[in-house]
């Protein structure tokens, strides 16, 4: 049975010491899935420490303040990273946003796997609370806003190697314009891919099973997820352990202040 464990925020789980090492997966799940990550992600984490993978994920609530919580992810893994191979990033829907917002631009890892990436406004994700926020004079719209996400995306992000993955019956994903954006720069080796499946495909099959148990478990879920698994390692290993680039050797800089975002 695989043994998760806390350090802080970070939820841990370690393969077996006999498989030899694939690296560090820092993965950040969506919305409020991502509170509890070493449940709601289960199969999915637990299927990439089962070929090698250590895999650590950051537990959070989601807020309007994306680069703060983009700020406080990339802290949360420094503080837990070990000596190695840079880390293969991993993000879920806003987990995907909440990486490229990462005060370092990408540049300390080794690439980044974004599933389903989502950027909607607050008004179309929470309408409830941007009206609120509007009624009683509170922030009602997230920070970055998604047209200044896509721009910080353009002049900042370091990092080349970027493959996002998009769900054929995934109604809300926006992998697309996030490859417009990618792709815009100099140098840039991004691809998306399409699998079988809907924006929740990462993390229902773990939710399933968590509820009611592995004889209730979707056969065709469970076949998705391992194909989704095999696509991540395959797309890992082709990039751990490279050398720095010259942008990936720059000094880390500090995170922005919270808000902050880059705009024309």
């Amino acid at each position: 049975m695989a043994r998760w464990r806390q350090i802080g925020d970070i939820w841990q789980l370690d393969p077996d010491l006999a498989r030899p090492s694939r690296g560090t997966i820092e993965f950040i799940g969506g919305s409020y899935l991502a509170a509890t990550p070493q449940l709601s992600y289960r199969r999915l984490l637990e299927a990439l420490v089962g070929l090698g993978w250590q895999v650590k994920a950051w537990s959070y609530v989601p807020g309007f303040d994306h680069q703060d919580q983009a700020n406080a992810a990339w802290r949360s893994f420094r503080a837990a990273r070990s000596d190695g191979p840079a880390p293969l990033r991993l993000g879920h829907s806003l987990g995907c946003k909440l990486h490229l917002l990462a005060p370092d631009a990408g540049r300390n890892s080794s690439a980044l796997v974004a599933l389903s990436f989502n950027n909607f406004s607050a008004e179309r994700s929470v309408p409830l609370l941007a009206e609120l926020g509007q009624q009683f004079g509170f922030r009602s719209e997230f920070s970055p806003s998604p047209a200044a996400t896509l721009e910080q995306v353009r002049q900042v992000y370091g990092q080349p190697r970027n493959l996002l993955v998009r769900f054929a019956q995934d109604r809300i994903d926006q992998s697309a314009r996030l490859l417009d954006a990618l792709t815009s720069r100099e140098r840039d080796a991004s691809e998306l891919r399409e699998l079988p499946g809907d924006h929740l495909s990462p993390a229902s099959a773990g939710l399933r099973r968590q509820m009611v148990g592995a004889w209730a478990d979707d056969p065709g879920r469970a076949e998705r997820i391992d194909r989704l698994v095999t696509l991540i390692t395959d797309w890992g290993e082709a990039g751990a352990g490279a050398a720095p680039g010259r942008d990936q050797r720059r000094r880390t800089p500090e995170p922005p202040p919270a808000g902050r975002s880059v705009s024309r």
